[in-house]
C-alpha cells in the first residue's frame, strides 16, 4: 500500500481514508455498546466519540499502512460494571464486526444509487470525479469494512470473536475457552503469515466469507483474491 503513494497517490489516500473510517466505526461502536450496557468506563476514557485520534494506535496503523495488518486502540470495558458479564461482553464484542458491515451496507446503497443515477442522466457516463468517488473511495471502504469485521469474527483472542463464542458457549464449556486466551497470539500469529504454499491459514476461513458479503455489498465483485 505504501507504495502507491507515489505511483497512485489516490489508491494510496482511498485506502488510508477507508481505513481511518472503518477502525474508528468499530472502536466506537465497542465504547457505545459498553456505555449503552451499563459501564461508564470508555466514556471516562474519551472513547464514546468519532474522533479518529480517540481510536487510532499508531503503531497499529502505521503497520496497516506498510505491512497491511495493525490493530485500533482497543476499547476497554469493566465487566464487573455489566449486569450480565460474560453475554454483555458478547454483545459489546459483536458490535463492532456488526457496525462495519452495517456502515458497508449503507454504502452499497450509496454506490447503488450513485451508479444508476449516472446510467440514467449520463448513459452510464462517469466523471472523473465521480469514477475516484466511486471506485477509489466508496468501494474501498466497503472492502475494508468487511476485512475488518470478518477478521474479528475469527474466534481466537485478542480478536472480537473470542469473547462471542464465549458469551454463547453455557457457563462450564465457556470457563475451558477462556483458559484458552494467554495462548491467543500465538494462535494468531500462526493463522496470518502465510507458511504453507504462500497462502496464510486464516484466508481459507476469511475469503469465502470476505466473499459472500462483498457479492451482496459490491456486484460482480467476484472472487476478491484480496487476503
Amino acid at each position: 500500500m505504501l507504495g502507491d503513494l507515489f505511483n497512485n497517490p489516490f489508491t494510496f489516500f482511498s485506502w488510508l481514508i477507508a481505513l481511518v473510517v472503518a477502525i474508528t466505526i468499530h472502536e466506537f461502536s465497542h465504547a457505545y455498546a459498553a456505555d449503552r450496557l451499563g459501564d461508564p468506563t470508555p466514556r471516562v476514557q474519551g472513547r464514546l466519540t468519532l474522533n479518529p485520534l480517540a481510536h487510532l494506535d499508531p503503531i497499529g496503523t502505521l503497520l496497516l499502512i506498510v505491512a497491511h495488518f495493525g490493530w485500533g486502540k482497543p476499547v476497554v470495558f469493566d465487566p464487573f460494571n455489566l449486569r450480565h458479564p460474560r453475554r454483555d461482553a458478547a454483545i459489546i464484542s459483536l458490535a463492532g464486526p456488526v457496525s462495519n458491515l452495517l456502515l458497508a451496507g449503507a454504502l452499497s446503497l450509496v454506490l447503488r444509487i450513485v451508479l444508476a443515477y449516472h446510467t440514467v442522466m449520463f448513459a452510464g457516463q462517469i466523471g472523473p470525479l465521480a469514477g475516484f468517488i466511486i471506485t477509489g473511495l466508496l468501494q474501498t471502504v466497503i472492502v475494508l469494512n468487511v476485512v475488518l469485521a470478518v477478521f474479528n469474527l475469527v474466534p481466537i483472542h485478542p480478536l472480537d470473536g473470542f469473547k462471542i463464542v464465549g458469551g454463547i458457549l453455557p457457563r462450564e464449556y465457556a470457563e475451558q475457552w477462556y483458559e484458552l486466551e494467554p495462548y491467543g497470539i500465538i494462535f494468531l500469529i500462526f493463522l496470518i503469515f502465510p507458511f504453507f504454499g504462500g497462502v496464510a491459514p486464516i484466508s481459507h476461513f476469511m475469503t469465502p466469507l470476505v466473499n459472500f458479503f462483498l457479492s451482496l455489498f459490491l456486484p460482480g465483485a467476484g472472487n476478491t483474491g484480496i487476503i
